[in-house]
């Protein structure tokens, strides 16, 4: 079977390196050139003739192919990309709410291969998969939204966007009644019937344990189980498929044969139910190998499973590679494969130990194997490192499985008659409180997570694994010198935590003009005291309450002091909910006006929830930041939902900042007209840059000398070329979050 290893592995580096690394229009002559070398292999003696062979078989076939289906079923779908018309599609689930409608995957009809994500009205929430809707749309590659190039849509193999245009949409019954779309149906059954056995979070947890569908997740709980490293149990894996053989062997499927026959069907099934995701596909597969291995009087292989896995999850679809959900699911596997036993065997050493010691030496080894290559991804794509991750895991895995299996029973049994699937989830319902009971105590720990806001952890990481491959090439093989790499390992972490506040807060007055994308959130720090005025982003890939409390904590900020909101439009007030969940806020400062959206209303619920006392603003107030102050102007009696709105002026010493959120020039110029602004050396410029704000007026009367824009990805056409030019002839220096990142100001 290493053989087929040899194989599936080239083939994977292969598609990495055409996804990553190599020119599209080049991976054709590349790959003639790898099969060439593969021939040329034929020369070579013994062993060495079958390893480059196959090798360089595989790496032509990924590179051949990956260009094939770029051609064949990429290319074909972008090339509607930017055009309008009718189009007739297939729903491939059940459509999800949107702040604007709905959205669901679909198949267009005339392209079988690939798929489309479609953003239509409400009436999408209604229709079940394999029903169709026609409608007048517009198309958009689904690979690069406007500026930004992102992966999320197409790893899934979605290649376009169909956006409706107008409300009218014709629904027709299609294929809904097809036995494909069974699993799609059953998850939804269960789905509604977790609803009607559980409540709140206990219900959501279940349905996500169960389905993987985790959208009923409150943002308190979803926050605590990240900020726990116990995301992982609701993303359906392996472990849950291993919950669910466990499970089918409780019910009688002892002898191998009989496990295979029903094993096979449940865990197929159980996939689509689930979404096929790149880790229970991945997780199946080695199952399925496992279950078939004896069956063909062959050894299980594991390494070779594994990268048999990655080749079929590639083969379908090499975009795949960039899945975050896949690299994370195979660098798990993969540490707990290769280094766990090795890790396990250096805990126990030769001596007898107890049964607990062992229990914690096999927990240990088990999740320090899963970190060791999940961790740099973690940092690449979430900038966090769960310190409390082995805690975590020892105190809540068993009670997963337990959750999944009482829980999976008690729903199957709530088909038969009702009452008796309530008997049966009273546990599961304990034992979910209990793992979001546990989630939450561990997420509160001071330093259970640390955070890449850091600037010094990045180096402390790479020092952590350069000191360890040290240790394990060194000789003689004892284990003092792991001990030994430990406590240095701690060492230098502690100072790394110390060094990273002082960075933050080494001034008078720190403000930072967060990188929320199309957003603004501006972070405040003086004296040891801290305030955010707003919290929000445009784009859906950036969660600027999640940025916003990553860098109060590694500022080792305990308590938010003041969190102001200018006004309530979302990209100012997305990230409330999350940041409530991670971070303790003393007060919360608001405009006084009405919300036709709702959004007031949902900011102030989430506020009550987490204790937070609300202060209207009406009229000037100063309030007091450490070694700063802050002054608040109220909206000015001008219309419109971005002029009723508060502006901030932050003072320290002779340094003036201020931030006048989303007002137009005519507010602008009642600002200047109703208050005694003085002349000021920092201003976030209005509106993103808009040109309706940040007025020539403004910028005589207050004449700032940096302006700081705060921007991202837009179909705005922010920052516009008429505010630019007015700072510009203002000779004021312009920085740019989508250009510079976060930009800091430090005023001593």
């Amino acid at each position: 079977m290493r053989r087929l290893a040899a194989f599936t592995a080239s083939f994977a580096l292969g598609i990495y390196l055409a996804q990553y690394l190599l020119p599209q229009n080049g991976l054709l002559p590349l790959a003639a050139g790898c099969f060439g070398a593969a021939c040329l292999a034929l020369l070579l003696p013994g062993l060495w003739r079958k390893r480059v062979l196959l090798i360089g078989t595989g790496l032509a076939l990924a590179l051949g192919w990956n260009w094939l289906y770029g051609y064949a079923v990429r290319d074909p779908l972008t090339g509607l990309s930017g055009s309008e018309g009718s189009a007739s599609m297939t729903l491939l689930e059940y459509a999800v709410p949107t702040d604007y409608g709905a959205k669901v995957t679909v198949k267009l009809e005339g392209y079988p291969l690939g798929k489309a994500v479609y953003y239509g009205g409400e009436d999408l929430l209604d229709l079940q998969p394999g029903q169709t809707v026609t409608a007048q749309v517009k198309f958009q590659d689904a690979a690069r939204l406007r500026e930004d190039t992102i992966t999320n849509f197409t790893s899934q193999g979605v290649f376009l966007l169909a956006y409706q245009r107008g409300e009218d949409a014709a629904y027709d019954t299609g294929s809904a009644g097809s036995p494909r779309w069974w699993p799609a149906r059953a998850a939804r059954a269960m789905q509604e019937h977790v609803a009607e056995l559980f409540d709140g979070d206990e219900a959501a947890f279940l349905s996500a344990i169960l389905t993987g569908d985790t959208s009923a997740l409150s943002d308190e709980a979803r926050s605590d189980l990240s900020e726990a490293g116990l995301s992982h149990i609701l993303a359906v894996s392996g472990m849950h498929c291993g919950f669910l053989m466990t499970l089918l062997s409780l019910l009688g499927s002892y002898r191998r044969r009989l496990m295979a026959a029903v094993g096979v069907p449940v865990l197929v099934f159980y996939a689509f139910l689930t979404g096929a995701s790149p880790s229970v596909v991945r997780a199946c597969i080695m199952v399925l190998f496992g279950l078939a291995a004896p069956l063909f009087q062959r050894d299980s292989d594991p390494p070779t499973t594994l990268s048999a896995a990655l080749f079929l999850i590639l083969l379908a679809n090499p975009f795949a590679a960039a899945s975050i959900s896949l690299q994370l699911s195979f660098g798990a596997m993969a540490g707990l494969l290769w280094l766990t036993p090795r890790i396990q065997d250096l805990l126990l050493g030769e001596k007898s130990r107890g049964r607990v010691y062992r229990l914690l030496a096999s927990s240990l080894s088990a999740t320090v194997g899963a970190m060791v290559f999940t961790v740099p991804l973690c940092a690449v794509y979430f900038g966090s490192l769960v310190l409390i991750s082995p805690v975590s895991n020892l105190l809540c895995l068993t009670a997963s499985s337990l959750v999944f299996m009482l829980g999976l029973g008690a729903v199957l049994l709530s088909f038969l008659w009702m009452p008796l699937g309530v008997v049966i989830g009273f546990v599961p319902a304990l034992l979910a409180k209990y793992i979001l009971w546990a989630a939450g105590l561990l997420s509160s720990i001071p330093h259970h997570a640390l955070y890449f806001t850091n600037p010094y952890l990045k180096y402390w990481l790479v020092f952590l694994y350069v000191l360890f491959a040290a240790a394990c090439f060194l000789r003689p093989r004892q284990r003092r010198k792991y001990a030994v790499a430990t406590a240095l390992a701690a060492v230098s972490l502690v100072g790394t935590v110390y060094l990273g506040a002082p960075h933050y807060t080494r001034s008078g007055l720190d403000a930072y003009v967060l990188d929320v994308g199309q957003g603004e959130s501006v972070l405040l720090s003086s004296g040891g005291r801290f305030a955010l005025v707003d919290c929000g982003s445009r784009n859906s890939w950036y969660d600027a309450g999640g940025i916003a409390a990553d860098h109060l904590a590694t500022m080792g900020c305990g308590t938010l002091d003041y969190l102001i909101l200018t006004h309530y439009d979302y990209d100012h007030i997305s990230g409330v909910a999350e940041l409530l969940a991670r971070a303790r806020v003393d007060t919360l400062l608001l405009p006084d006006v009405s919300d036709d959206a709702g959004a007031r209303f949902r900011v102030e619920l989430a506020a009550r929830n987490h204790g937070v006392d609300i202060q209207y603003v009406e009229a000037e107030t100063v309030y007091t930041l450490g070694e700063s102050s802050l002054t608040i102007y109220p909206p000015g009696d001008v219309e419109g939902d971005n002029e009723q709105g508060l502006a901030v002026l932050c003072t320290y010493g002779d340094y003036d900042l201020l931030i006048t959120g989303d007002r137009n020039m005519a507010a602008e110029r009642q600002l200047i007209a109703d208050h005694d602004l003085p002349d000021i050396e920092a201003l976030v410029v209005g509106h993103h840059g808009s040109k309706s704000s940040t007025s020539k007026e403004l910028l005589e009367a207050l004449t700032p000398e940096t302006g700081i824009i705060s921007v991202g990805d837009n179909s705005y056409g922010h920052p516009t070329e008429d505010a630019l030019r007015r700072l510009v002839l203002a000779d004021v220096e312009i920085y740019r979050t989508d250009k510079q990142g976060t930009v800091h100001l430090s005023v001593n």
